[in-house]
């Protein structure tokens, strides 16, 4: 078909050509004039933020306690305190720069894409490249990319809400402006790029990706957490320094030491470990076709219980073929085809448009006519429409969508309407798709010309991963435009069952509820048929009402509030800018296998942060406790301050790596269990302050050693000790059971464990030196004691597992009865 003609002169930036858009060399010129279509970051000085992780509460103590070192010339001590200050202001700094790195990388992912004309041809690219005089079409959901003068086209139904505070869409037509990061609703236009990047009216563009600004429930907690930590650590501290001036110990000293045992105890790789991990999870993700964006959204989607599918694309190849054309007013089969396709657009390159055109005998056909107007698809009229002129002058106007749109349209009635409704069924019973096809040559009525059978064929994994999401405690159910009898074949050809409701028999076309138990009904349903936007947001909403954490596939501008409603919005491969701009999903591959491997992802990423809070909360105890209890029975210090320093280094290095760790994939969806995690980390902090007790009276009254001697056995063997905690901690099972714990993390344990048994051997008059004996008995016992923690945890979790189960069992028998009711 031929290019429509603009309706009326529009003055275009350096008299565009229309039908050949800029020369590639012109658009590099002028790319290189304007610069890209970006606006400039502001990026800090990687000095400035390097100086950061030197100001604030934990830095303070730190350097505090540094300068009392100095006043009371403790020089080891105050090289030591320094050299933690820049070791975590260097390991900050690195954590911060690699998921810094590691979101950048995503938004590159997520760049905006613009269809662009040049040099007489269509194609896609990247917002970024866009110059003032290019050609771009915009269509129903893509956020339009720059300042723009539409200049061909019937309308273009605009949504500025975000950039004018216009809460309806505004429609525009050929000569005016349409703004950049605005959406566009409904039509289809193309338009002429007058200002790009900074020079936007606006001066700005809509983004993708959203950075970790609010935290999730589950940083909430981990961070309530740590507020936790650090006022059970300045509450032992204050007791402690109240015992010491009673005991005339000399204030600085008391000072010093309180202030390192205070920052040894509080979580202060908290931020790195938080951050690394979300945005490793992330990028990881980002691997396997699925990026993130909204880092927060991990949480729930390691949680998410029910997950709605598209049906065509997701559990279908999207890959349309057209059967035997069924022929009511048209001279032939061919005929009803060429005027499907000339209600179609085939630079739009939509599944059904390539189909329909696929199926015509002569692929040149369509050049002899011209489409003057064309009105795309969108899910509330369900049809497309175009104005057509002939080679002879002759006009008339065709348009192809659901049949049941179709045969209001037309006024079909009597046996013809009877006709179609048989076969429609019959076709839809069988899994095809249906096209109803009119035309109109007199302005007034319309003539059904007849029925286009197509079909899609499930993808040869769904009913796999379909399967497979059962298995990880997933319920899949289908929701589809199309009727009930293709949405209960499909669904039941995957196993999901055949319970498919319309939604037009639970909702208004508001999406309010017509029914009394809509609640049960949606719960219990395998699918849902029939289904406008409205009614995926209602679905979503009433589920959540009772308790579920729901993920929601959509790919249409109409989609978004769902996708936004969502715990887990999940754009599909192929979705329109403005869903993407919902979703905190971004899928890149088709398929449902995408979905169940960034859930398994989730929940590993989930268990890693889980693991790190059980750790942390156990060493506080561990340490604080036994430290401060130590203190107060025998009246000297168990650990001097270089050694609290000198664990520091030890311990935060491994935890760092728990990142990349190996984790168990739960079969369940998993949520933030606060109880859970404080009861077993108290047991494991308890068990461990037990075993340092008992390391004290080994080394006190059964090998008799002096007090410096001591204080080097239990530095050692809290550094031992630490290490082994921390796979006792990321286990639910045995810690020498699978999943082994990844590499980095085996080898930085080893790593540092061999340094600290290396400084107790050749101290350089840091500690009194221990012999290889001593260093024997210490690894011996603590890796014992390891087991011993080890089985009290598993006994936890058992307790626990067996409430879960008396507690399921309870309810199943209280809900029996009402059932059979």
């Amino acid at each position: 078909m031929k290019k429509p003609l603009a309706e009326s002169p529009v003055p275009t930036p350096d008299d565009t050509d229309l039908s050949l858009g800029l020369s590639k060399q012109e658009a590099a010129r002028r790319l290189e004039k304007h610069g890209a279509n970006t606006l400039q970051e502001n990026h800090s000085s990687p000095l400035l933020k390097f100086l950061h992780y030197f100001w604030g509460p934990i830095p303070w103590m730190i350097e505090v306690a540094a300068i009392l070192s100095a006043l009371v010339q403790h020089w080891p001590d105050f090289v030591i305190i320094m050299a933690l200050l820049l070791f975590n202001a260097g390991i900050g700094f690195w954590q911060e720069y690699k998921a810094a790195s590691a979101l950048d990388a995503l938004k590159n992912q997520l760049a905006l894409k613009a269809r662009v004309l040049r040099d007489g041809q269509w194609s896609m690219l990247d917002a970024a490249q866009l110059v003032p005089g290019d050609v771009i079409r915009l269509r129903a959901g893509d956020i339009i990319p720059a300042d723009a003068t539409l200049v061909t086209g019937q309308y273009l139904a605009v949504d500025q809400s975000a950039l004018t505070g216009e809460s309806l869409p505004v429609d525009k037509t050929v000569g005016e402006l349409a703004y950049s990061g605005a959406i566009a609703k409904q039509g289809e236009m193309e338009a002429v790029v007058t200002a790009t990047g900074a020079s936007t009216f606006f001066g700005r563009t809509a983004s993708l990706v959203q950075s970790a600004g609010a935290p999730s429930h589950f940083q909430k907690a981990v961070l309530a957490i740590g507020d936790y930590l650090i006022f059970v650590s300045l509450g032992l501290v204050v007791i402690l320094i109240m015992v010491q001036l009673y005991r005339d110990t000399p204030i600085l000293d008391i000072v010093q030491f309180a202030l390192i045992l205070t920052v040894a105890s509080i979580p202060v790789a908290m931020p790195a470990v938080l951050s690394v991990t979300m945005a490793a999870g992330a990028l990881k993700l980002s691997k396997k076709k699925a990026i993130v964006s909204r880092l927060q959204s991990i949480e729930e989607m390691a949680g998410i219980d029910i997950l709605f599918s598209d049906k065509t694309g997701t559990l279908t190849q999207n890959r349309l073929t057209l059967g035997d054309p069924i022929v009511f007013a048209a001279p032939d089969a061919q005929s009803l085809i060429l005027a499907a396709a000339l209600a179609s657009k085939a630079e739009n390159a939509d599944a059904i448009d390539l189909a329909v055109i696929g199926g015509l005998d002569d692929a040149n056909i369509t050049d002899g006519y011209t489409q003057t107007e064309f009105t795309p698809f969108d899910p509330i009229t369900k049809r497309t429409e175009a104005a057509i002129t002939a080679a002879d002058g002759q006009r008339f106007r065709v348009t192809k969508g659901a049949p049941q749109v179709i045969e209001a349209l037309t006024n079909l009635s009597g046996d013809d309407a009877v006709r179609a409704r048989q076969l429609v069924d019959g076709l839809a019973a069988k899994g095809f798709r249906t096209l109803g096809v009119a035309r109109m040559d007199d302005d007034q009525n319309w003539t059904f010309l007849g029925i286009l059978p197509m079909f899609d064929p499930p993808r040869e994994d769904s009913a796999e991963m379909i399967r497979q999401a059962r298995l990880h405690g997933v319920d899949v159910k289908m929701v589809t435009g199309d009727n009930v009898a293709i949405a209960r074949e499909i669904s039941g050809g995957l196993g999901l069952g055949r319970d498919i409701q319309p939604a037009t028999d639970l909702f208004g076309e508001d999406g309010s509820s017509i029914v009394n138990d809509v609640g049960e009904r949606v719960e219990q349903a395998d699918g849902f048929a029939q289904v406008f936007p409205e009614h995926k947001y209602a679905i979503v909403q009433t589920l959540q009402d009772r308790g579920h954490l729901v993920g929601m596939t959509g790919d249409g501008v109409n989609d978004a509030p769902a996708l936004k409603q969502a715990d887990v919005g999940i754009a599909v491969s192929g979705a329109t800018d403005a869903a993407r701009a919902a979703a905190d999903l971004i899928l890149t591959q088709p398929g449902l296998s995408t979905i169940i491997h960034a859930i398994e992802e989730a929940r590993r990423i989930f268990e890693r942060m889980n693991s790190y809070a059980i750790y942390r909360i156990n060493e506080t105890i561990r340490i604080m406790v036994f430290v401060v209890l130590a203190m107060i029975i025998y009246d000297f210090y168990p650990i001097t301050a270089v050694m609290i320093i000198l664990l520091a280094f030890f311990n935060d290095i491994p935890i760092m790596t728990i990142a990349y760790d190996n984790t168990w994939l739960d079969p369940k969806p998993v949520r933030w269990d606060m109880h859970r995690v404080l009861s077993v980390s108290t047991v494991m902090g308890a068990i461990g302050t037990i075993g340092s007790f008992l390391m004290l009276y080994l080394a006190m009254d059964w090998l008799k050693l002096p007090v410096d001697k001591i204080q080097t056995y239990v530095f050692l063997k809290m550094a031992v000790s630490g290490h082994m905690a921390l796979f006792v901690a990321r286990a639910r099972g045995w810690f020498i059971q699978r999943p082994y714990p990844a590499p980095v993390m085996i080898w930085s344990a080893i790593g540092t464990k061999l340094a600290a048994t290396a400084l107790v051997l050749y101290p350089f008059g840091l500690m009194a030196p221990l012999s290889w004996f001593d260093v024997g008995l210490i690894w011996s016992y603590s890796i014992i004691w390891a087991f011993v923690t080890d089985a009290a945890k598993i006994a936890v979790y058992r307790r626990f597992d067996h409430t879960a189960r008396r507690h399921k069992k309870f309810l199943k028998t209280v809900s029996s009865p009402l059932i059979h009711k």
